[in-house]
């Protein structure tokens, strides 16, 4: 059976943020130290809208990944590579794109929403459109069995899922495959066959997804069977072929909770984010200058901490003693906004010092980055070209 692969990656856009931390950085820097971990810049994913201005693509990729390696994400826990590095990809893409329903491509919830959000560019382009087909190569091609998703995000694994059970039934049924599942069958003991062919009964009639994961368990133990009847009798589990792509399965990440300067989402478009390697004054002067409870236009005016945006952050930065303290402070008026807004300043720079100390060693030094980047391209690209050798055989394009 495949081995647990976590797959997830970042378009190029510039500077990351603190809202790109502590909603996705985090998260992989736990999930590194949990799973094999495939962490990629995603730059022809930045072509499907920035097809006519590409240029600061790529000196956006190498700032992304800089951020990535200053936040905590590891080399040496976890595969950093750039995804038109690994022309795999596009390959998969390319014969998925075969016998992937045009309808399929046109009912992704994100097709038409970003058509809308971007309603001044010309998004009537194949790239656009297939998108999420590259997606999904870029989860396929590395057999990856859990991607990290956000909710707004999980129809891009289902479509993912269905994709692959497409795939393994219309080119999985290899020549004789009910003949060699038979065989592969006579090597299981009388004990284990009867508990496998139980379990598919089971699944094929109820839908029970634990006897398949049973199943599988149940392949994965026993040593008679080569990696290739695993495969077929995975396939026979569930009813397709022989399992060629793995079904990706989601880990959802939570929301994140990191306000922007003025109160809502921390985004680039909203202009109000503090960047990871964001000087300590520059951190401190847009601080400063957020806006406040409107009502307290005088230190004299008692305030309301839920109609200020300094509020927000606290949660984030300060603990429960400190805004209980300044909460009191700011309806009677005890304290002054700037006096509120410090331990904030103060909690964003304890939060950025050790990122901008591990990211300064790698601008210092950029054939050490690039070495990391062109290691991580040499590792993925041997996983994924694993996978097209099955997938070329699967398909008849082997050609020896």
């Amino acid at each position: 059976m495949f081995a647990e692969r976590v797959l997830s990656g970042m378009r190029p856009t510039g500077a990351l943020h603190l809202g790109h931390y502590h909603g996705v950085l985090k998260n992989w820097v736990k999930l590194q130290g949990e799973y094999p971990c495939l962490f990629f810049v995603a730059d022809w994913h930045a072509l499907t809208t920035n097809y006519d201005n590409p240029q600061g693509i790529e000196q956006a990729s190498w700032d992304m990944v800089v951020d990535w390696l200053a936040a905590g994400v590891d080399p040496e826990q976890a595969t950093i590579f750039i995804q038109s590095k690994v022309p795999e990809h596009a390959e998969l893409h390319l014969l998925m794109s075969m016998m992937t329903p045009l309808g399929w491509l046109e009912r992704v919830p994100t097709y038409k929403d970003q058509q809308e959000k971007l309603a001044g560019k010309d998004l009537t382009t194949y790239g656009f459109l297939g998108y999420p087909l590259l997606m999904s190569a870029d989860i396929l091609i590395y057999r990856a069995d859990k991607v990290p998703v956000g909710e707004d995000q999980i129809p891009h694994v289902e479509f993912t899922r269905e994709l692959a059970r497409r795939f393994n039934h219309m080119y999985g049924r290899e020549p004789g495959f009910a003949e060699k599942v038979e065989a592969a069958l006579a090597r299981l003991n009388s004990k284990n066959r009867r508990s496998f062919n139980d379990l598919r009964k089971r699944f094929q009639e109820s839908g029970d997804k634990e006897a398949v994961a049973r199943g599988k368990a149940l392949l994965a133990e026993n040593e008679a069977l080569t990696h290739d009847e695993r495969e077929r009798l995975a396939g026979h589990l569930e009813g397709t072929g022989k399992m060629i792509l793995v079904e990706p399965g989601y880990l959802l990440t939570p929301e994140s909770k990191m306000p922007g300067l003025d109160g809502q989402k921390m985004s680039k478009s909203y202009h109000n984010t503090i960047t990871l390697r964001e000087t300590p004054e520059e951190v401190t002067r847009k601080v400063r200058t957020m806006p406040t409870d409107p009502q307290r236009a005088r230190r004299t005016d008692p305030g309301d901490p839920a109609r200020c945006p300094v509020w927000q952050l606290h949660q984030v930065y300060t603990d429960e003693t400190t805004r209980t303290a300044l909460g009191e402070g700011c309806r009677t008026a005890g304290i002054g906004c700037l006096e509120c807004k410090q331990p904030v300043i103060d909690g964003i720079l304890r939060e950025l010092a050790p990122m901008r100390e591990r990211a300064q060693a790698y601008t210092d030094d950029p054939a050490r980055l690039r070495a990391i980047v062109e290691a991580g391209c040499d590792k993925a690209r041997a996983l994924a070209q694993d996978t097209m050798r099955d997938v070329r055989s699967a398909m008849g394009l082997n050609y020896r």
